[in-house]
């Protein structure tokens, strides 16, 4: 059965077993999913022309490097500043993520820094740009890396 942007179920085994382990060989894969090697080659190629597969990553421990603050700000943007901000986005390394919301908040950054003055730098080089509101995060219980496509 086709889904709505032209995958399968076996497309979808393969996408999880890709997200579980990006280094998995493709013949692995296969054997997991029974289906030749060739053909689950194939897949994967034409998973990754349809940019079904944007790339392949190395999951780094930041925190083993030093990275031990986690944090969400909020920010609050009028229209004169949201370009101007879009802009200014690219330089702030610390950036991991960066979502536009709606609501009162224009956008929401998760941030990872070494230390608490990095983030206060962070914070006063938005202010510009807006009303930040900062959360520290102070664990993780659950994070995943990938989605169940199975489901």
């Amino acid at each position: 059965m086709l889904q709505h942007n032209g995958t399968d179920l076996i497309d979808r085994k393969i996408l999880q077993e890709l997200s579980c382990d990006a280094r998995v060989p493709v013949a692995e894969i296969a054997r997991r999913i029974q289906l030749s090697p060739s053909a689950t080659a194939e897949r994967v190629r034409r998973l990754e022309s349809l940019q079904l597969i944007r790339g392949y990553r190395a999951d780094i421990n930041l925190q083993a490097l030093g990275f031990s603050i986690t944090a969400f700000v909020r920010l609050t943007c009028d229209g004169n500043r949201y370009r101007p901000f879009l802009k200014f986005l690219p330089t702030l390394n610390a950036v991991q993520e960066c979502h536009h919301l709606t609501g009162g908040d224009a956008f929401l950054l998760k941030v990872v820094l070494s230390s608490v003055a990095q983030l206060e730098d962070l914070i006063e080089k938005l202010l510009p740009y807006g009303s930040p509101t900062t959360s520290m995060v102070l664990s993780t219980p659950l994070e995943r890396k990938q989605v169940s496509l199975l489901t």
